[in-house]
């Protein structure tokens, strides 16, 4: 039944978690294999009953709502899933060289991994605010940590930052939620609407714009990026991987939620979607003028996310089927493309011994393997054919074409154009030749360097995949349009 589904998707990571903090021998195996290796076969029986029987919802305890707790998936909460198993699972396979069992290491981080995992699942399927405002912090409180893992004094003034800003998000946020009890009475988001079209006024908008600043500032939103670049480049690679492709997604997740399922048609907090926007657009120019400026690997990477979000946010005016499924195709193909990036910079990390673009000469002969995961990440960071970035930008550009938003076309060529320009930026450091009579041991005489280097290399194929693949993943997204997105 998808009941158990929907509690195996939370309860078995929680459990991994609660394994891996036990001393027996085999306590963190046990745990990281139950709580991750599960979650395909879950989400495989799970997607199998939305699309024969449509969203499903759950309810805890036998308490309906409002007074009770519901679990809720639909195609856009499927896909999220997907990415947590697929991402968080080849960077947890990834990290399984670093934090190894056994270790001090692993002993801090593998309980802390899975107890994200847990808490991104929760989120996702999660129906009301105030249980959302519970994921969202253990989201943030587990993810801190993991970036401060990394030991080095500038992960932690970084993991430091992320919390102080972390934790005013959260009030702010917050304060939004209780005003918006006060004015409906409930806190369930799909039996919200009706309070809200007989109760609007000035605090109810006062409640969205809150929640949308804290929202903002949790998924580092140009202007409220301020935490995401040193947090996302000091952190250790799969932890980078997860914080660009999953956790910074969360809160725009929430806001599609709040904006394209709760708020009524007719309330004025919907004109926020033109000030989304604009944000977007200012975000794919600044983050990518600033990556392009970035000497270090791990930072070019870390502000190409603070670009890439803005596509995300562009979607919202558009309301069509075209620019959902170009916002579906975004989260997707970015998720992939992005922690492909992360890991690959890892790799080579570990095999020069710095991420600064000055250094990475020859990096063809040093660490290919590695070198061409973030060659084929990168052609879907740019939108390049036949990469699911590209689908995800020329869906957009046609959404954005059909309803003659004429800036917004000119804001995503030039954001694809500087996203071309600090690609290859990199790609040019990774084959230049100081010296072209040296030569360089090819990586792969380590199984442990080849082994990181094909997980980088996994998620950047099937970022490239998905752009073949597209058809079924489509069908489904088309099944969870939001209302009033129905017109081509």
């Amino acid at each position: 039944m998808p009941s158990e589904f929907l509690i195996g998707l939370i309860f078995l990571p929680l459990l991994g978690a609660c394994l891996a903090v036990l001393p027996w021998r085999w306590s963190i195996r046990l745990g990281v294999f139950g709580g991750l290796a599960s979650l395909p076969a879950l989400l495989a029986a799970l997607t199998l009953a939305v699309i024969r029987d449509g969203a499903w919802y759950y309810t805890l305890g036998g308490w309906t709502a409002p007074l009770g707790i519901r679990l809720f998936v639909d195609p856009l909460a499927l896909l999220m899933l997907w990415m947590v198993a697929i991402i968080g699972g080849v960077a947890a396979a990834h990290a399984w060289h670093d934090f190894r069992p056994g270790t001090p290491a692993g002993a801090r981080f593998w309980p802390l991994w899975l107890l994200l995992t847990a808490a991104m699942n929760a989120l996702f399927l999660s129906a009301d605010l105030f249980n959302l405002y519970v994921c969202l912090e253990l989201v943030t409180l587990a993810a801190i940590p993991l970036i401060a893992m990394a030991g080095t004094a500038t992960a932690i003034r970084a993991a430091m930052r992320y919390l102080l800003l972390a934790l005013l998000a959260s009030l702010v946020y917050l304060l939004g939620v209780a005003l918006l009890y006060n004015a409906t009475g409930t806190l369930d988001l799909y039996l919200m609407t009706d309070g809200l079209a007989a109760s609007g006024g000035p605090a109810t908008s006062l409640a969205f714009a809150l929640i949308a600043a804290g929202l903002l500032l949790k998924g580092a939103v140009f202007p409220l990026h301020v935490w995401l670049p040193n947090a996302h480049a000091s952190a250790p690679g799969p932890v980078s991987a997860v914080l660009s492709a999953l956790v910074v997604k969360t809160a725009i997740y929430l806001i599609y939620r709040i904006w394209l399922w709760t708020l009524p048609a007719e309330d004025p907090m919907q004109g926020a979607v033109e000030l989304f926007a604009v944000l977007g657009a200012a975000a794919l120019i600044y983050g990518g003028i600033l990556a392009l400026l970035q000497e270090r690997l791990k930072l070019v990477i870390a502000y190409s996310t603070v670009a890439q979000l803005g596509y995300l946010l562009l979607v919202l005016p558009l309301a069509s089927v075209t620019a959902w499924q170009a916002a579906s195709y975004q989260l997707l193909s970015h998720g992939l493309a992005k922690a492909a990036m992360f890991l690959a910079a890892a790799n080579i990390l570990h095999a020069v011994g710095s991420d600064r673009l000055a250094d990475l000469e020859r990096l063809d002969q040093r660490t290919p393997l590695s070198l061409f995961a973030l060659a084929l990440a990168g052609v879907s960071i740019m939108g390049l054919p036949p990469s699911g970035g590209f689908l995800a930008k020329w869906l957009l550009l046609e959404a954005a074409w059909r309803e003659g938003r004429w800036l917004l076309l000119a804001a995503l060529v030039l954001g694809s154009l500087l996203a071309a320009a600090y690609v290859f930026r990199i790609l040019a450091a990774g084959l230049r030749r100081e010296d072209p009579t040296e030569a360089e041991d090819a990586e792969g005489t380590s199984p442990i360097g080849r082994r990181q280097a094909a997980y980088a290399l996994l998620l950047a194929v099937l970022a490239l995949v998905a752009g073949f693949g597209a058809a079924p993943i489509l069908d489904i997204v088309d099944a969870g349009i939001p209302a009033g997105w129905s017109a081509p």
